[in-house]
């Protein structure tokens, strides 16, 4: 058996897990370009390479941090993506022979004057495992691929002409430990470092900060490791005038702090540290901040905490796990931007800078270690590594490196053993070692049902109706797989969601409906979306090159998991989806309740008063502002409310127009600028409908119509499934007013100055993600201990829409009425071999500014299925590029999926309305249309006004290149026809999103069922 099949930890010169440390002792960093030669298997390879002799000129060059997959032009490999599967048999510890292997070579000098006892060579990350040599000599053996490891080198190293040498195997024993829904990039993907440590330095340090809420005041817990001969050592907290000495290891000792500000995710106040030497200063940033789980409430300095937060991946489109500080500044700053409070690190930890930062702009952290064996649910289970004895010694390994490592930083308030391990004695022995370590964060880990060794009841993707169950108080009952006594125990914790919302493709839906749960239930602690960003691998297609981005299969995977690695809020190149300012208007830290004239603000923030906080209103008519000015609020503390009576002018005089809708806006701004957004950066924002004697009832912007669209096809009149007959100039036809038509079909062919075909009926759009269900294999939805919501059973939405036919649906003309004064079809919709139809009837009617159309739309009995949705097509020439509408914007809504939206006039190219999902799938609805009106670049187009039903309810509008046919059968952005004109998609009805790529289906109210709909629109040029 190999080094990297045995069962320990790691081997040769190992330096104890310590803190990640900023030392003024001297270091060099090895970051740079490597020579490199990479093998496809072990066989053969032989240690000739470790000589510093040995010539390796003709090696490949490197940059290291890399992953050596993303490098070469395949020469050296393909990623891999799975989220369950093993890419490799599962025979543990054992892993195959075709093992791909890199190679590393560099040479390295020491800086003159280095003053060092011990020197260490330090790997932050290396994927999966590795073998060190220097100058000839082994040094040791590595494992863990996302922990840190050092190795003390001083007997090897010399000053000059140092030759490293370091052998990577992508396959190990390890990779059993790290099944964790992401691609396999193997390679040295974090920093190497030489660091020296001088005679009289300091091995360790921990400062561990705790805050009293009740009197203010802080105790500051001191753990120095360090020789005797390094004492005295000095601590300094220059801000609060605190100089201590002790004189040896023995007197270090607790030291109480009368008065300090505490550190929050809103507040992160921050204070400078340093611990001296004689030899050696660590300069440390402390935050004062208690974590107690009192009863069934997770609190933070006394006040019970909700985690509206996301899972955070390492990744990059071109760099993959390699860190960027801009790049993880940007996504932090995002992040604020959208009231994200809290990460949790899926599933190992981060590069250390990482917390460095979460600590300063503030965030909740689950850190998490780096472990997942999903793969074995596909045996039930058996075999798995964590009941293992065997492998105990790994598993407490990497806790270990984990918690010393971080254990620093303020930001984490809970540490997290892994992730879908199943469970066993390695995990409850990880929990024991935690609580020893460090009683002062509690443990978490979403596989301990039954409760035995975690402090917190933490579940995947439950319902809403579990979700309430479990929240609230005393609900009796079963939970899963728990007994009574271990469900009751569960209950009393403080429950969580460490992932919810599984954010793949358009969605997810119903985050409004769970926020709503954290808000009433106080056991309840919110949750974590699934995830932060797409995974997308920037490639190119080997025909013309052309860009995309890359998920499972696209490298010729043996086996892969799909485009179900793309499940991101932020798409793979930044760009913010939707969902992301869904996200930001559910979790909105400030809440505004609307009662005639007057306000209710509500202060969610955990500890912080609205201080910070400037309230603006504005007063829209017809979408145009006509008014506006501030609000004097008082500051409003956390967890209170209070109200205020809105200005007279923000209300419209009784003698307006009652036909001229009126809106009142109001939003909570920053008054100053903050690290990660200026000065007048709206926080959360609300609308209000102040039409005198209103004919429009909703007193919410209009979210009746919205929905996500679905499948492939769109209902076409004849034969031509995937775009529709294209307009063109017909033999025989008819005008009334501004409109053309065919006199045989009584289709649509001309409005003033463009060719227009239409209408068409549409049930139709291109399947979303969730659409098309659990992206989860079947061995894993059949796993009684999966059944919380990785993806309800039962045919897919998309499946059951395909055994209708609504891609497929073919019309037949049963009567054209043309008069003197209108025009009149009446049309036949169904699907080959189905006896359910749709009974399509449009009549065309000239006004004096244009042309009014209505359509009826009435569904015959025995539909057994949900409609993806239901509204008519136009097809417009390609060269319209531009919409400004009066309705719901700036962004996208559905029915689940509509939070963010607000009644207002917007503009944007065509081309802009779109989201480019990895997968093309229904995209760029926009609900409550009241007007819309489409240009080209001549200024030419079209006018399309609304009219409500006898709900209130108005259409919403799609604006798309492609029929949802052409959408629904690419893979990729790429693989889409040329587009040659542009289709205008009327919804009287959309379907919602739900989560059920993992998790939840749309729910009942969100449902578009068949029904008899009426739109009514008014054309003019």
């Amino acid at each position: 058996m190999t080094f990297y099949e045995d069962f320990e930890p790691g081997a040769g010169a190992r330096v104890p897990a310590r803190s990640s440390l900023r030392s003024d002792a001297p270091a060099v960093s090895l970051n740079g370009n490597w020579r490199f030669r990479y093998s496809d298997t072990t066989l053969g390879l032989d240690e000739a390479i470790v000589d510093p002799d040995f010539d390796d000129a003709s090696w490949d060059s490197i940059p290291v941090p890399a992953h050596w997959v993303l490098h070469g032009d395949g020469a050296y490999g393909r990623p891999i993506y799975t989220n369950v599967q093993y890419p490799f048999p599962i025979d543990a510890p054992r892993v195959p022979d075709e093992n791909p292997t890199g190679d590393y070579r560099r040479s390295f000098d020491l800086p003159a004057g280095w003053d060092a006892e011990r020197t260490l060579l330090r790997f932050d990350g290396v994927e999966s495992v590795y073998r060190v040599w220097l100058n000839g000599s082994e040094v040791g053996a590595g494992k863990g691929s996302r922990l840190v490891q050092e190795f003390d080198v001083t007997d090897l190293v010399r000053p000059a002409g140092n030759v490293l040498v370091v052998r990577v195997h992508q396959w190990s024993i390890g990779s059993y430990l790290e099944d964790q829904d992401q691609w396999w990039l193997p390679g040295i993907f974090r920093d190497v470092t030489v660091l020296g440590r001088p005679a009289g330095g300091i091995d360790d340090v921990w400062l561990n900060a705790d805050y009293d809420h009740t009197t203010g005041s802080g105790r500051l817990a001191v753990e120095v490791v360090a020789d005797p001969t390094s004492f005295p050592v000095t601590l300094c907290v220059p801000e609060l005038g605190l100089e201590v000495v002790w004189e040896s290891p023995g007197s270090v000792a607790a030291i109480p702090i009368e008065a300090v500000d505490p550190w929050s995710a809103e507040s992160p106040r921050l204070y400078d540290a340093t611990v001296s030497s004689r030899s050696e200063t660590i300069s440390q940033r402390i935050g004062f901040r208690t974590v107690r789980v009192v009863g069934d409430a997770f609190t933070v300095n006394g006040r019970r905490v909700v985690f509206r937060g996301v899972n955070r991946h390492e990744t990059h489109p071109e760099r993959g796990r390699v860190f960027d500080e801009r790049h993880a500044r940007a996504d932090l700053e995002l992040m604020k931007q959208h009231n994200v409070n809290a990460i949790r690190t899926s599933h190992y930890p981060p590069h250390p800078r990482l917390l460095d930062l979460a600590d300063e702009y503030g965030f909740w952290v689950i850190d998490e270690c780096d472990l997942e064996t999903h793969g074995y649910v596909s045996l039930g289970w058996a075999g798995n590594p964590s009941d293992d004895a065997r492998f105990e010694a790994q598993y407490l390994d990497r806790i270990e490196r984990t918690v010393e490592r971080d254990k620093n930083h303020p930001s984490i308030v809970m540490w997290s053993l892994g992730n879908e391990s199943g469970t066993g004695r390695n995990l409850a022995a990880m929990s024991r070692w935690v609580h020893q370590r460090d009683p002062r964060r509690p443990v978490h880990y979403e596989g301990d049902y039954t409760g035995q060794y975690t402090d917190v009841y933490s579940r995947m993707y439950p319902n809403l109706q579990e979700t309430e169950s479990i929240a609230a108080d005393a609900v009796p009952g079963q939970l899963l797989g728990c007994n009574p006594a271990e469900a009751a125990r569960q209950r009393s914790k403080p429950f969580l969601l460490c992932e919810y919302g599984h954010a793949m493709g358009n969605g997810p839906g119903a985050l409004a409906e769970y926020d709503a749960l954290f808000d009433a239930y106080p056991r309840l602690h919110g949750g974590f979306i699934w995830e932060w960003r797409d995974h997308g691998l920037l490639t190119r297609t080997p025909e013309d090159h052309t860009p995309f981005y890359g998920y499972g299969g696209d490298f010729g995977e043996a086996v892969h998991d799909g485009n179900f690695v793309m499940d991101g809020l932020v798409l793979s190149d930044g760009t913010p989806t939707p969902g992301l300012a869904e996200f930001k208007a559910v979790s909105a830290p400030v809440l505004f309740t609307f009662d005639g004239r007057t306000v209710a603000v509500r202060n969610r923030y955990h500890a912080i008063s609205t201080q910070h906080l400037v309230f603006e209103w504005s007063l829209e008519k017809a979408g145009h502002r006509v008014v506006a000015g501030r609000l004097s609020i008082p500051p409003v503390p956390a967890g209170s409310s209070a109200t205020i009576a809105l200005p007279d002018e923000a209300f419209p005089a009784s003698s307006a127009d009652p036909a001229t809708e009126c809106w009142l806006t109001v939003r909570a701004v920053l008054a100053d600028h903050t690290p990660w957004a200026p000065a007048g950066y709206v926080v959360a924002a609300a609308q209000s409908d102040v039409t005198p004697a209103s004919g429009f009832p909703p007193s919410s912007p209009d979210q009746s119509g919205r929905g996500a669209a679905l499948g492939p096809a769109s209902a076409v009149p004849a034969g031509d499934h995937d775009n529709g007959p294209v307009p063109e100039e017909p033999q025989r036809t008819v005008t009334h007013g501004i409109a053309e038509f065919d006199r045989l079909t009584g289709q649509l062919v001309r409005l003033g100055d463009l060719l227009v075909g239409g209408p068409w009926l549409e049930l139709w759009r291109a399947p979303t993600d969730n659409d098309r269900g659990s992206g989860f294999p079947s061995y894993v939805r059949a796993d009684p201990r999966l059944t919380f919501g990785h993806g309800e059973p039962g045919p897919s939405s998309a499946e059951r829409w395909l055994q209708e036919g609504l891609d497929r649906l073919v019309h037949r003309i049963d009567q054209v009425e043309v008069s003197t004064g209108s025009l009149r079809t009446r049309v036949r919709v169904s699907a080959a071999n189905s006896g359910e139809s749709v009974e399509l009837t449009s009549r065309w009617t000239p006004t004096d500014t244009g042309i009014r159309l209505r359509v009826d739309v009435v569904p015959s009995p025995g539909w057994r299925t949900t409609w993806p949705r239901t509204g008519i097509r136009f097809a417009l020439p390609a060269e319209v590029s531009h919409a400004s509408w009066f309705g719901t914007g700036p962004a996208e809504s559905y029915p689940d999926s509509c939070a963010a939206a607000l009644v207002g006039r917007f503009h944007a190219a065509v081309d802009d309305l779109a989201v480019r999902y990895a997968r093309p799938q229904e995209t760029g609805h926009r609900s409550g249309l009241r007007e819309l009106v489409l240009t080209d670049l001549h200024d030419r187009g079209l006018t399309l006004r609304t009219h409500p039903d006898v709900s209130g309810s108005r259409p919403g509008f799609t604006l798309s290149r492609w029929t949802p046919q052409q959408m629904a059968a690419a893979a990729h952005h790429h693989e889409l026809p040329p587009s040659d004109r542009l289709h205008l998609f009327i919804d009287a009805a959309q379907h919602g999103l739900g989560s059920r790529a993992c998790g939840l289906d749309v729910l009942p109210h969100h449902a578009n069922w068949p029904a008899a709909r009426t739109l009514e629109l008014h054309f003019g040029v």
